[in-house]
């Protein structure tokens, strides 16, 4: 338990530092979700139009060091990709990298 007076303030700081961090990253979550949903149906004029929204986001969560700046823009060129893999044609990748449900070589699911 914190005794001194700045240690305190700091317990108060940190607890609405993560309250709005976490509100900012939910806000995320859910414009990735609404352009994910806008690349599954297929339209790219919305998709377009939610990745601009989400990529307006990140640059402020960015700027508000509530994510590091390299992790925006890697997010950004991801999503940007995705929407650029829906208007040539190709079926974008879906990020697999979910260990669960993996049954490739080396995981315990192969070997069972």
């Amino acid at each position: 338990m914190a005794h001194s007076i700045n240690a305190k303030k700091r317990v108060r700081q940190n607890l609405k530092n993560r309250a709005r961090n976490r509100a900012r990253k939910d806000v995320l979550k859910t414009k990735v979700k609404a352009f994910t949903t806008a690349i599954t149906t297929g339209s790219a004029d919305a998709a377009e139009t939610a990745l601009r929204a989400t990529t307006q986001w990140l640059d402020r969560m960015a700027a508000h060091h509530t994510i590091h700046k390299n992790t925006a823009a890697r997010k950004r060129s991801r999503l940007a990709k995705r929407l650029n893999a829906l208007r040539s044609g190709v079926k974008p990748a879906v990020a697999a990298h979910s260990a669960k449900g993996k049954t490739g070589k080396g995981t315990k699911a192969a070997t069972a």
